[in-house]
């Protein structure tokens, strides 16, 4: 069975001890670099077991090589399979790496998952901060008998040689006791003219990255006992990083290795950019549809009473004395629009709040927060993207289509339109047609039915409410 921890052989400490020195990195620093918690940099210098993915990636910051790094085999901790997060009570912990135990509301749509990569690979992607990540990691520390999910974050690789060598190490971890991950190693080996032992791809690897991606894909499938599953996040933030020519290259081999090897399954995760890389990249003369193999799915605030059952647990853990806790939670969770991430956040400040915790309190709070020009919220995003993600032609379209909504009630398209055409730079009624095609597809917007007839109005209360603090409407 593959190793879920690994732990830091003690005869390297001295070693670790010099790459920090080396480096100039205190335990706090790597641990805001890598944004891991500082105890999980304490076990892995004081050799005990941490996270697969976190030992591997520590010891990439520190320059060494994870595999000779770890405890032999024979030292392992029979206990270490069982090892798990250990976390009595809920803490309110905005933007932090929270326990898969912590994370409640999520399992129907995990069991969807699951059984949609029975069938097929897919893109989920949602708003930032909706639980997209905290999901699929989830996903990874239960899965089912018959999947092995392999999770890696895309957002800090530059080049597809470090996302082919990211995948490889991933790989290897759960083939090393096999024997089987032998194909990329002969490859090396024969482009250095000897053995290749390290965890680090040669120089002389870059130009061969595809080769060295379909030999991964041909080791991994070795794995005849179960599903494999790679999960990407923030796949967008990796392909805006490449340029245009590249990022093509990269979205045509993973289709065509999903085309090849069908039992490999692949799931694309970010918030916002994947149909604008691909709407870039077709205007830069790509033909592809690299994705029309992947099943779309939307990922979602929670439901109320899963979010009212996560606002109770927070309130409970961090102590917060409230005159009716089901009332309570049911107005953070509704003044937050069932939003994780900000219901977080708003526990973690109530629970310091001086006065009497009701619903004026609540919705001063989330004024509060939204008008901090600190951005503690991270809400600056919402009007930041517009700027990286659509074009010149767009954006006083978009620009100005948020303002209107942002003051008034769900309005159709002709009434916006009467407000458009009265300014100079959005007098194309096609364009701001698809420019709210866009907004919607970015999750600023909805369109919904009423007597009337089709109306827009923004998807969430809370951007909503940004959007007009932060414009001045």
């Amino acid at each position: 069975m593959a190793r879920s921890s690994l732990q830091l052989n003690s005869e390297w400490i001295p070693k670790v001890e010099e790459s920090l020195a080396t480096q100039q990195l205190s335990q706090r620093t790597i641990a805001e670099r890598l944004e891991i918690s500082r105890s999980s940099v304490s076990k892995f210098i004081n050799c005990k077991p941490v996270a697969l993915n976190t030992f591997i990636r520590l010891c990439q910051e520190l320059n060494i090589d994870w595999n000779g790094a770890s405890q032999p085999e024979r030292e392992w901790n029979d206990n270490i399979e069982s090892f798990k997060f250990k976390q009595d009570e809920f803490k309110a912990n905005p933007g932090g790496q929270i326990s898969p135990a912590e994370i409640v509301g999520r399992d129907d749509l995990i069991e969807e998952l699951w059984n949609r990569l029975r069938q097929q690979s897919f893109i989920f992607s949602g708003e930032r901060r909706i639980g997209k990540s905290s999901t699929l990691k989830k996903m990874t520390a239960n899965p089912p008998e018959d999947m092995l999910p392999i999770y890696r974050d895309l957002e800090g690789i530059r080049s597809p040689l470090e996302f082919v060598e990211g995948i490889w190490q991933d790989t290897e971890t759960y083939l090393r006791e096999e024997g089987k991950a032998r194909r990329v190693r002969e490859f090396i080996s024969e482009l250095t003219g000897s053995y290749f032992t390290a965890y680090q791809f040669p120089e002389i690897a870059e130009e061969h990255w595809k080769t060295l991606l379909t030999k991964t894909i041909e080791d991994v499938i070795t794995l005849q006992n179960q599903q494999i599953v790679f999960i990407w996040d923030e796949m967008p933030h990796m392909l805006g990083n490449f340029s245009d020519e590249t990022a093509m290259e990269v979205l045509d081999s993973l289709r065509s290795l999903r085309q090849t090897y069908p039992d490999i399954r692949m799931v694309f995760s970010g918030s916002i950019g994947l149909h604008h890389i691909i709407k870039n990249l077709q205007s830069a003369g790509y033909s592809n549809d690299p994705t029309n193999d992947m099943y779309p799915i939307d990922g979602q605030p929670l439901h109320l009473e899963d979010a009212v059952e996560l606002t109770i647990n927070l309130l409970e853990g961090e102590g917060v004395s409230v005159a009716n806790l089901q009332e309570t939670a049911e107005e953070i969770a509704l003044a937050v629009d069932s939003i994780p991430f900000y219901i977080h956040h708003l526990v973690n400040q109530l629970k310091d709040y001086p006065e009497e915790i009701n619903r004026d309190a609540i919705l001063n709070i989330v004024n509060e927060s939204l008008r901090n020009p600190l951005n503690l919220w991270k809400m600056d995003h919402y009007r930041e993207r517009i700027d990286n993600y659509y074009s010149d032609v767009q954006k006083p379209y978009a620009l100005e289509i948020l303002d209107i909504l942002s003051i008034n009630p769900p309005t159709p398209f002709q009434r916006l339109w009467q407000y458009l055409k009265s300014e100079p730079h959005t007098t194309d009624k096609e364009t701001a047609r698809t420019v709210l095609r866009l907004l919607m597809k970015d999750y600023y917007l909805i369109q919904e039915d009423n007597l009337s007839g089709s109306v827009y109005s923004f998807r969430y209360q809370l951007v909503q409410k940004y959007w007009r603090i932060s414009r001045g409407l």
